[in-house]
């Protein structure tokens, strides 16, 4: 995101002497960042073999909508970060959402039916 939002000021920067200079970019860096990060929750779960995710993935992502925009001008500026605090409601949320999916029967063991 630091990136995305350095390369929107560049643009606001270079002369151009619109109010919207670098809009689209922050846009951009913005959306992809909402995108993405679901995806990547989706495909973290993947390669641990965990199934039953979409309350980690759908909450997650919502939460870092949340904190994405709460945090916005720390981010945007140069050098700029999300807190760590703020990250480590993001971790403990998706931590409990992780939780969320549907539960395992007892006695029944995960996976294909054994030969």
């Amino acid at each position: 995101m630091a990136a995305g939002y350095a390369w929107a000021r560049g643009r606001a920067a270079a002369g151009e002497a619109t109010m919207f200079a670098g809009a689209v970019e922050w846009l951009v860096t913005t959306a992809a960042s909402w995108a993405l990060m679901p995806l990547l929750l989706g495909a973290g779960m993947r390669v641990l073999r965990e199934h039953g995710n979409t309350a980690l993935m759908v909450g997650g992502g919502l939460v870092w909508a949340v904190l994405s925009l709460a945090f916005v001008d720390g981010i945007d500026r140069p050098g700029g970060f999300m807190p760590l605090p703020a990250l480590t409601v993001w971790i403990l949320a998706g931590t409990g959402l992780a939780g969320a999916g549907p539960g395992r029967r007892r006695g029944r063991p995960r996976g294909p039916p054994a030969r």
